[in-house]
């Protein structure tokens, strides 16, 4: 016997008879399935906020540029950010140059601190009856010592303003025929706390703040600076000390004498630091230091986001986080350290040691797909160490007779870092080789243009392929 079931539903709607509730569905029912269709309807809405939440960041991961410093300690890096900051974020530059004033005196005292600390190693040390008179030191240099005793002090109180902390490290013993990494004990900040100090100080709020809290300080220590500044400048230009810096193998920071050079300007009580002294100021940072820009005047330029990571040796280990999604890699390698050791591994040749990452580098898979940029830093350096006669072919035997002339030795190099992208990546890449010296603001601002636009190029080429 046939029999039919009819169903009240929508007939234009072939989902209806699917979502249509059952016949002769009771009260409790109705109640029991009303709840699992709400829950299901809860579900439903909670991934789709997850999947618009997921479109949402990878929209904004592809309008981004994810950059890398990476080099050695006092390769560059540093310099390099501020160079990248000056060029494509100059207003908030300009709001925060001030705020380096305390950093750039720090630099010239212990600069200062590090040469009278030579001075009374030299003292200590010496025989009378077995060195001549030309490097004798009498009485005339232990008034210098006396005289600017306060440095001292002063180099402290700037270390306490900036939240310094000393890195400790002792010195070693090399071959004397190795400039050795002696000096000051190495400070740093931690990122957080300079960007503390750069916001509290930066801006119209920068004067108030000041006198309340930093500029008493400031003046007190350009006054002494200032008082002493003629001692400062009369040992810097002995002859004598310069030879006994030398023999002693005493290590400067690399701006020590543009600092010490400039102290009649830094050690007035209205000076205001400038560009220059800010690209060669140096203040070691610990953590990642990150900064966002917008390198493009497009609306729909994408936004760089740049990251600083530490060079020593026990700071590496926090690069790897970083590898990932990076779509281009930033490499320093400081050509003119040929001739000097690690200050954390006397044993290691810096040059040397920039190839040994920058192998690495290459040959890691999780870079596999990304822009290399190398830049061959310390241009200025080079020319100056081998104007002076200094034979890359001592430090590096593997130059062989080539000419000891700069443009020869760069050229050496620039192969030897290529034949490493050559030879050790894991697939074909682009790489783009620049000899820098990231203090000269002009051809560094022509560089960074073409390193923007080779980034960006590459950046959509690759968007296109998705």
């Amino acid at each position: 016997m046939a029999f039919s079931v009819v169903f009240h539903h929508d007939t234009t709607d072939p989902l209806a008879v699917i979502s249509a509730p059952p016949p002769n569905e009771s009260s409790h029912d109705r109640a029991a399935r009303e709840e699992r269709e709400n829950e299901a309807q809860r579900i439903s809405d909670l991934i789709d906020d997850e999947i618009r939440a997921e479109r949402a960041v990878r929209k904004k991961e592809e309008n981004t540029v994810k950059i890398l410093l990476l080099g050695q300690s006092e390769s560059g890096k540093s310099t390099t950010l501020k160079n990248f900051r000056m060029r494509f974020a100059r207003d908030r530059w300009i709001e925060e140059r001030a705020s380096w004033r305390a950093v750039i005196l720090l630099n010239l005292v212990r600069s200062a601190n590090t040469i009278l600390d030579a001075l009374s190693q030299e003292m200590d040390d010496a025989d009378p009856d077995e060195l001549d008179d030309a490097f004798k030191f009498d009485d005339y240099y232990r008034q210098y010592k006396v005289r600017l005793n306060p440095l001292q002090a002063v180099e402290n109180n700037l270390k306490r303003l900036l939240g310094a902390t000393e890195d400790i490290q002792p010195r070693k013993q090399i071959s004397p025929s190795t400039i050795a990494p002696s000096g000051s004990p190495e400070f740093f900040v931690r990122s957080r706390t300079w960007r503390n100090f750069l916001q509290a100080t930066r801006g119209p709020e920068f004067p108030r703040h000041s006198f309340q809290q930093d500029l008493p300080t400031l003046l007190d220590s350009t006054d002494v600076i200032a008082n002493g500044k003629d001692d400062i400048k009369a040992l810097w230009e002995d002859n004598r000390i310069q030879a006994m810096l030398w023999r002693r193998k005493t290590r400067l920071d690399d701006s020590a004498g543009f600092f010490l050079d400039s102290i009649d300007r830094l050690s007035a009580r209205d000076y205001e630091p400038t560009d220059d002294d800010v690209l060669r100021a140096r203040l070691r940072t610990l953590d990642i230091q990150e900064h966002e820009l917008i390198i493009d005047d497009e609306t729909d330029a994408p936004k760089w986001k740049i990251f600083d990571v530490g060079g020593s040796r026990t700071q590496r280990h926090a690069w790897l986080p970083y590898f990932d999604q990076v779509n281009a890699v930033i490499f320093l390698a400081p050509i003119s350290c040929f001739d000097e050791r690690l200050v954390e591994d006397p044993r290691v040749n810096r040059l040397e040691d920039s190839f040994i990452l920058w192998k690495a580098i290459c040959s890691s898979k999780l870079l596999s797909r990304t822009i290399l940029v190398l830049f061959l830093n310390k241009m200025d350096i080079l020319e100056e160490k081998i104007r002076h006669g200094v034979m890359v072919k001592r430090f590096l035997p593997s130059y062989g007779d080539r000419p000891n002339v700069t443009n020869d030795v760069v050229k050496y190099l620039r192969q030897k870092f290529k034949d490493t992208v050559r030879y050790c990546s894991p697939e074909p890449r682009v790489c783009h080789i620049y000899p820098t010296s990231v203090i000269d603001t002009k051809s560094m601002s022509a560089t960074l243009i073409s390193v923007r636009d080779g980034i960006l190029r590459e950046h959509l080429k690759r968007a296109d392929l998705f």
